[in-house]
C-alpha cells in the first residue's frame, strides 16, 4: 500500500512557495511555470482546478477565473528533490496571458531571440 501524500514533505523556498510546471496532459506540451502554496496546493487537489500563488498580488490565483482559461488537474507528481511540483492538467484556452498557448513562446536560435508562437485568435 502507497503511502498518504504529506504536503508538509516537499520543500517549499524561504517565501513558503514550490515552482509548479504546467503541462498539458494530452499532448506533453509544456504551458507554464507559476509558484504555489500550501494553501494553493491544497486547494487544487481539493477542487481539480488549478489555483497558484500570485507573488505579484500576493493572493490566492485560480488559473482562468477572469479569463475563462482554465487548467483542470488530471496528475500531480513530485521531483525526486521534491522542490518542483509538475502538473498534468488539460488546458482550456491559451495558458499565457499574452493569449499565447504556451508561455514558452520564444526561443534562442542561432544567438537571435525567435518568437515561435503567436497570440491566438
Amino acid at each position: 500500500m502507497e503511502p498518504e501524500f504529506d504536503p508538509a514533505s516537499l520543500k517549499f523556498d524561504a517565501n513558503g512557495l514550490i515552482p509548479a510546471i504546467a503541462q498539458d496532459a494530452a499532448t506533453g506540451e509544456v504551458l507554464m511555470m507559476a509558484w504555489m502554496n500550501a494553501q494553493s496546493l491544497a486547494r487544487t487537489l481539493e477542487t481539480g482546478r488549478v489555483t497558484y500563488w500570485s507573488r505579484s498580488r500576493q493572493e490566492l490565483w485560480e488559473k482562468g477565473l477572469t479569463s475563462g482559461h482554465t487548467q483542470s488537474l488530471v496528475d500531480l507528481r513530485i521531483d525526486c528533490d521534491r522542490d518542483c511540483l509538475l502538473l498534468l492538467v488539460e488546458q482550456s484556452g491559451p495558458a499565457c496571458h499574452t493569449n499565447r498557448r504556451s508561455c514558452f513562446y520564444t526561443a534562442v536560435r542561432e544567438g537571435r531571440e525567435v518568437e515561435i508562437m503567436g497570440p491566438q485568435s
